[in-house]
């Protein structure tokens, strides 16, 4: 799927290739290192869990075989004569009876720490997911604020031309058009800078989705953000229900609490069942000799020059520290989620002030442009509204990507997509 999607992408009759959202948020999630080790911890965990369970109900299982000459005949305990050759196979059997509730205890942590590897992916997922909307939305305001940028040279340039004629006339000082001129030389290198900024999102993009060189971003829709649909306190209750940190966190002291429990049943009698069945003949397979051998062994580890109790010491300290992160964790819970609920909120209104903003910066130009041309102000009030105009413009873009951001944010704190329209990886 990442090739078909990479092709299409080089494939575009632009040479800078155009990527959808949801094109780059599928090709991100699956070439982002940070993802792909977070998938692969969760494999290997799986296999943990599995080995648990095989130790809890299966017996450990080995057969061996072996084909020996001697020169000259050797004797043979096992047969009674002297052999030239011995063939020998043997299977043994091994099954931990009682071991103190270690295996009981290896399975739990098993299963804490492949839910907190499940955790683990998503946090990863969701970050994926936040750095490539950071990435998107970068190359969009970008050029956004190319355009805007374009558009002061624009608009300095015809003022430009204005004021010369004025100046010309009579009717304005030489100072106008200086002034002016100083503008258009401003505007065309914050365009040169803008053009840069742009360059460096593209290429950034392009690397986010696995591209060598610059990507486009596949313009969104510029609906007001969505109201949120939930209160604080219910943002709280999902974030620590399911927000990746918190799950995490308690995943990982049930997982030191299991390790704990484990280290505790080295102080409790271990018994073990084993089996052997062996086969001696001169040829392969062998059924001359067959011999069962069956062995329960108990035994009671005494002392072991304080290993135990320093392993002991270990496991509870990492149960307390795990404990103690995840309580640290729960009770920053609503700070964490107050600040970033109330950052999408305060973006989502800031983004409706900036528009505002930018209807009253226009018409403000609009009224000093013509008071200007019929000689009713200074080229001051001329250049600040000018100047005005292109930081509302400027304002709306960021405030409006801003928003986007702040809900990604949002999104990645509580485990869980907001906006249906993203939901690709």
């Amino acid at each position: 799927m990442i090739l078909a999607l990479l092709a299409a992408l080089q494939m575009g009759a632009d040479s800078v290739p155009v990527v959808t959202l949801r094109e780059a948020l599928r090709a991100a999630a699956q070439l982002d290192p940070g993802y792909v080790s977070a998938a692969g911890a969760l494999d290997n965990t799986e296999w943990f869990r599995r080995a648990a369970w095989s130790a809890l109900v299966l017996p450990a299982v080995t057969l061996s075989g072996g084909y020996t000459w001697f020169s000259p005949p050797q004797f043979v305990q096992a047969t009674g004569t002297s052999l030239p050759r011995l063939a020998t196979a043997q299977i043994d059997a091994r099954y931990d009876v009682f071991k103190g509730g270690q295996k009981v205890a290896a399975l739990r942590r098993a299963q804490a720490q492949v839910e907190a590897a499940n955790a683990g992916t998503l946090a990863a997922r969701l970050l994926v997911g936040l750095n490539t909307e950071g990435d998107y939305y970068a190359v969009l305001a970008d050029e956004e604020l190319a355009r805007v940028a374009a558009e002061r040279v624009r608009r300095a340039g015809e003022q430009f031309s204005v004021a010369r004629a004025r100046v010309v006339s009579g009717a304005a000082v030489q100072t106008d058009s200086l002034q002016l001129l100083l503008e258009v030389k401003r505007s065309r290198v914050a365009q040169l800078q803008q053009d840069a900024a742009l360059r460096v999102s593209r290429l950034q993009l392009g690397r986010r989705v696995g591209l060598s060189g610059p990507a486009r971003a596949a313009s969104l829709d510029t609906a007001s953000a969505p109201v949120l649909p939930f209160a604080l306190d219910e943002a709280v209750r999902r974030a620590l229900a399911e927000g990746p940190a918190y799950r995490v966190a308690r995943a990982n002291e049930r997982a030191a609490s299991a390790d704990l429990l484990s280290r505790r049943g080295a102080y409790l009698p271990h018994a073990t069942l084993a089996a052997s069945i062996t086969n001696v003949d001169r040829v392969f397979f062998p059924q001359f000799l067959s011999r069962n051998v069956l062995t329960l062994t108990v035994s009671l580890p005494i002392w072991d020059d304080a290993q135990r109790e320093i392993a002991l010491s270990q496991a509870r300290v990492g149960r307390d520290v795990a404990r103690t992160v995840r309580q640290d964790l729960e009770r920053a819970a609503w700070r964490d989620v107050t600040e970033a609920y109330d950052g999408y909120t305060t973006a989502r209104e800031g983004a409706v002030l900036a528009g505002e903003a930018l209807v009253v910066a226009r018409e403000n130009f609009r009224v000093q442009e013509t008071r200007y041309r019929s000689g009713a102000t200074t080229i001051l009030d001329l250049l600040d509204s000018q100047v005005a105009l292109t930081e509302a413009e400027a304002g709306l873009v960021q405030a409006r990507f801003g928003t986007r951001l702040a809900l990604a944010g949002l999104e990645a704190m509580l485990g869980m997509r907001l906006d249906p329209s993203k939901d690709a990886q």
